[in-house]
């Protein structure tokens, strides 16, 4: 008879893949904003706020950006975002990289970590879904005062990364 040691270990594998955001990932770039390219004119931007299709953001994380090396007022962001925030899913200043980063904080941030409490946890190490090294560092971060034990990769080959001290 077969036995299967690893569900027996008492081990809980974590996979950071189950909290990835389906929704799509939109770049606004204000440099389209610019006035030839170097800077921000009020009262054209203004127009263009009024204009906009904002409901295009409808359910989407949307990062914004300024690629273009201008001066560009924090104001014009902030205006951004009260026009496409009551839409989006997620909103943050940054690149797409930035986005991957908060959504996935989002998505930790919920999780009760009770349920870990104790609990010698294997977080899952590769995958087929992109899954950025700062939600590693922040699952590690919650997890690391309440666990037993953390270990990283699969249930049957793993790297032992902290253990609870007997007290």
């Amino acid at each position: 008879m077969l036995t299967n040691k690893v569900a027996q270990s008492g081990l809980i594998s974590f996979d950071l893949a189950n909290y990835y955001h389906k929704g799509e990932r939109v770049l606004y770039d204000i440099k389209d904003n610019l006035f030839h390219g170097l800077m921000l004119k009020e009262k054209d931007f203004r127009e263009f706020i009024k204009q906009h299709d904002w409901a295009q953001y409808e359910g989407k994380n949307v990062a914004i950006i300024c690629s273009a090396d201008a001066i560009v007022p924090t104001w014009a962001f902030m205006l951004l975002a009260t026009k496409i925030e009551p839409y989006a899913n997620m909103l943050v200043f940054g690149d797409l990289n930035e986005l991957e980063n908060a959504l996935f904080r989002q998505a930790l941030s919920a999780i009760d970590l009770n349920e870990f409490k104790d609990q010698r946890i294997v977080i899952k190490g590769c995958g087929d879904i992109p899954v950025p090294v700062s939600a590693y560092v922040e699952i590690t971060r919650l997890f690391r005062p309440i666990a037993k034990s953390i270990m990283y990769g699969e249930p049957c080959s793993t790297v032992p990364l902290y253990k609870k001290v007997a007290e």
